[in-house]
């Protein structure tokens, strides 16, 4: 039973190696993670990808959080009877009821994960405008008290990374390692549902997504 998994590209290296650890037989398809500048784009974006798989695979699934889509994205799913992960965003599903504990903690809390550390430059300067209007910074961030790098796989360079952007956004920097047991279990609960019963067998993996500049990226592991 071959597995379709609709993924945010945020998310695309992380549940690659998920997958590749069980050998699960899987075809993972991405999402553009600029969608998340456009939420009410998510929706529409994971449709395609639902179109273009279900002829190849026995089931799919959406590794999606609500991602501010406004229940669109939710809606959708359901004129197909498909599921998403359980989450609001991938930060819940790293760090669970930490996610929760965090922000009970302090609302202004800025999150970072791998994803974003790798990127910040593109997603974030890039993705607001603040390489042409730098004068923004304060606008866009004001409501921030501290930032909170959520760690999937232990990097000195993205820790290094991670305190740069701490100190561009001039807030103090937290460090949590969550490491991909959170993400892998949501995965689990969501593929093991009553209509996904018969699970994962091992086998080879196909994956696609977009990349960095919109093409779309094949790989068989």
């Amino acid at each position: 039973m071959r597995t379709g998994l609709i993924v945010c590209g945020a998310l695309g290296y992380e549940v690659q190696a998920i997958v590749q650890k069980h050998g699960w037989d899987a075809r993972i398809i991405g999402v553009s993670p600029t969608d998340h500048m456009y939420p009410l784009r998510i929706a529409p974006d994971v449709e395609r990808r639902i179109l273009k798989l279900r002829s190849d695979c026995d089931q799919l699934a959406v590794v999606f959080g609500e991602c501010g889509s406004q229940g669109t994205l939710d809606q959708m799913l359901e004129r197909y009877d498909l599921h998403r992960i359980d989450a609001q965003n991938c930060y819940e599903m790293y760090a669970g009821d930490t996610y929760h504990q965090l922000l009970e903690e302090e609302l202004g809390t800025f999150f970072l994960t791998d994803f974003l550390v790798r990127t910040f430059h593109r997603t974030v300067i890039r993705g607001l405008g603040l390489d042409r209007y730098p004068e923004l910074k304060d606008s866009y961030f004001h409501n921030c008290k501290r930032i909170v790098y959520l760690v999937q796989s232990v990097s000195e360079e993205l820790s290094e990374q991670a305190q740069e952007i701490a100190d561009y956004m001039e807030l103090p920097l937290q460090i949590h390692y969550t490491g991909l047991d959170g993400l892998e279990e949501r995965i689990r609960n969501l593929t093991n549902r009553e209509e996904y019963r018969n699970g994962l067998p091992s086998c080879k993996t196909t994956c696609c997504w977009k990349n960095n500049i919109g093409n779309e990226l094949s790989m068989r592991c």
